[in-house]
């Protein structure tokens, strides 16, 4: 694999800036979840005009492209990329700033699709050197439930070849550039949407015998939730994050609204918890409800769940990286994240492996995803590149099939 490892390295070199390009043309042609209409015809456009195969309109706008290998082999890896951007306003000052002043990709998924793009014209000319099936999975609304990673499955387009192993690769701000992280088994937290209407009666504030106080009535729910599921996940020891980022009352200084609006996330790592939380929080509505006389109305939009990383696919692309990038630049994390991703979905379907590329310069300040001015180091488009190469075509020469 010696001669691979150098063409790998070559090849990546001399797409640096085409990667670059590729990256910049997203970066400032943003498309929020589920609508990545231009998004997906210019990688339909860049698959054909490389002449890689593909599916298109898959769960809406997802694209699956295909590489075969000419060598005799039947193993499938499929790498997954994102194409939705945020609904945030770019604050950079870069010649390529998002063209939409509401719409920007603050998670990088850019680049992932700037980098699968490049990773897949390398490994296409080198077809003679591999066996097997490489799928790549252009994959719309990550960002937005119910996630289109489960609607990519739900489509039935990866039934037919299955894939064997799925991976992908995300970029970390905190990880410099030209290294790579990864975490064996449980790494992402699962991610429920919860969503409350306490309704009742409103009116002027200065007769409070006539109406029920909504606003006082939220408060009160809040807090009873927040210590209801603190106490039960301090008993069990469970990691949990249960928050509350909107409480909405339209009213006025002496209107008591009809309506106040409650959301908040639940997130955990053990599924048996989450299902039981569900249950804590509907019982907390109900009692809260009866008490006080009002209508509470409670909507979890269920999310991502846990996302496992395969042990034994793990530990075989930290063995690669390390191989690749040098020992040093590999990190192995212990510690898990409560953020979640959609990529949650695909090891129901095959061995999956969700690790992270390193975008920051040396030196320079941390760019938060989904923070304004989240922006990477460009320079990491080629690790990220090399190193998908380098994983896929040495993992189609393993056994991972169960």
């Amino acid at each position: 694999m010696h001669r691979i490892k150098e063409v790998i390295f070559q090849k990546s070199s001399s797409l640096k800036n085409e990667v670059i390009r590729l990256r910049r043309y997203f970066h400032m042609n943003p498309e929020l979840s589920f609508n990545e209409t231009g998004t997906a015809s210019f990688i339909a456009d860049y698959l054909h005009e490389n002449n890689i195969s593909f599916r298109d309109r898959i769960a809406g706008t997802g694209i699956i492209g295909r590489i075969d290998g000419n060598k005799k082999g039947n193993m499938v890896i499929a790498i997954r990329a994102e194409m939705d951007a945020l609904p945030v306003s770019e604050t950079n000052k870069t010649s390529y700033i998002s063209n939409k002043s509401t719409v920007m990709h603050a998670c990088g998924h850019d680049a992932h699709m700037a980098m699968l793009l490049g990773a897949a014209r390398i490994m296409h000319h080198m077809r003679d050197q591999f066996s097997g099936t490489i799928l790549l999975i252009f994959q719309p609304g990550e960002e937005k439930s119910p996630g289109g990673a489960r609607l990519m499955i739900e489509s039935g387009e990866l039934a037919n070849p299955k894939p064997d192993i799925i991976i992908a690769q995300h970029v970390l701000p905190e990880l410099e550039t030209g290294r790579a992280g990864y975490k064996p088994g449980r790494y992402m937290a699962s991610c429920d949407e919860i969503y409350i209407t306490v309704e009742g009666t409103g009116g002027h504030a200065a007769l409070p015998g006539l109406t029920t106080d909504q606003i006082l009535i939220a408060s009160h729910l809040v807090i009873r939730l927040k210590e209801a599921i603190s106490k039960k996940a301090s008993e069990s020891n469970i990691s949990t994050v249960f928050g509350i980022g909107k409480i909405s009352g339209e009213g006025a200084t002496n209107i008591i609204p009809d309506k106040v609006e409650i959301a908040g996330t639940f997130r955990t790592f053990d599924e048996e918890w989450r299902k039981e939380a569900q249950g804590l929080i509907k019982s907390v509505c109900e009692k809260t409800a009866t008490e006080f006389g009002v209508n509470i109305i409670l909507n979890v939009a269920e999310g991502y769940p846990v996302l496992i990383n395969d042990e034994k696919l793990t530990t075989e692309a930290i063995a690669l990286s390390r191989d690749l990038l040098g020992k040093n630049q590999v990190e192995v994390y212990t510690e898990t994240r409560m953020s979640s991703d959609d990529f949650s979905f695909y090891p129901e379907l095959a061995p999956s492996l969700y690790f992270r590329i390193g975008i920051k310069k040396r030196g320079t300040e941390m760019k938060k995803l989904h923070s304004t001015d989240f922006d990477i180091d460009e320079e990491s488009l080629e690790t990220g590149v090399s190193n998908l190469c380098w994983l896929v075509l040495n993992l189609l020469s393993k056994d991972f099939k169960e």
